[in-house]
């Protein structure tokens, strides 16, 4: 399958796409993570990126665009691929549209995974990590404590809350993603290939998605 993954952050985006992966092989791609991964290949882009990266400053679309070009033509991707987090803008999705034309890839259709304000914020205040950067085992005082309080379950290290996800914090995630992201509903609706799943458990998201693949 070749999806996009849409919804705010906390809608559960990358728990949907770590249950697809393992449907039907799929990769699941981020931008974060291809943008590590060229950083830590030491490719031209990779550098690039490392600049803008290590002084805070966002990667231009068209380095973004140049790296994402070269990780959807590399082989794990023929079984599959779901896009999380990307593309973010308008401008992002139109280029994307042009990039798979060139390429000759068919997306299935762009997910948005619609969750309600207060899921996201309860989600995200509750949500707790591992400290230690080589674990990053994530917790949630509520649904899933780690057995110790504040210790990981996995490594020992301290379970922390993460400074973006204060409810301050996290609310102005929430607006931003409302003004630049939140457009690309219409987009993917305009181009016919949107399908809206109103769900707060991944396994109605998934079940939605296999619905709408066989369809």
């Amino acid at each position: 399958m070749k999806l996009i993954l849409l919804g705010a952050p906390g809608a559960g985006k990358g728990t949907v796409a770590k249950q697809l992966t393992q449907l039907d092989g799929s990769v699941q791609i981020s931008t974060g993570d291809i943008l590590r991964g060229a950083v830590q290949a030491g490719s031209d882009l990779g550098k690039q990126a490392k600049a803008y990266m290590d002084r805070g400053d966002l990667v231009p679309d068209e380095l973004i665009m140049g790296i994402m070009e070269k990780r959807l033509q590399d082989p794990d991707c023929k079984k599959g691929f779901l896009l999380d987090g990307f593309p973010r803008t308008i401008p992002q999705a139109e280029d994307l549209k042009k990039l798979l034309v060139k390429l000759g890839i068919k997306l299935d259709m762009a997910v948005n995974i619609d969750v309600p304000r207060n899921v996201i914020l309860d989600r995200l205040t509750t949500r707790r990590t591992c400290s230690n950067t080589k674990c990053q085992a994530i917790y949630n005082v509520k649904s899933m404590p780690p057995k110790k309080e504040g210790i990981c379950d996995k490594c020992g290290s301290p379970v922390v809350q993460r400074e973006d996800e204060t409810e301050a914090a996290i609310s102005h995630r929430l607006d931003t993603y409302n003004k630049k992201t939140a457009p690309l509903i219409g987009f993917y609706d305009k181009e016919g290939m949107l399908l809206t799943v109103s769900a707060t458990s991944s396994e109605a998201v998934i079940d939605a998605i296999k619905k709408k693949l066989r369809a």
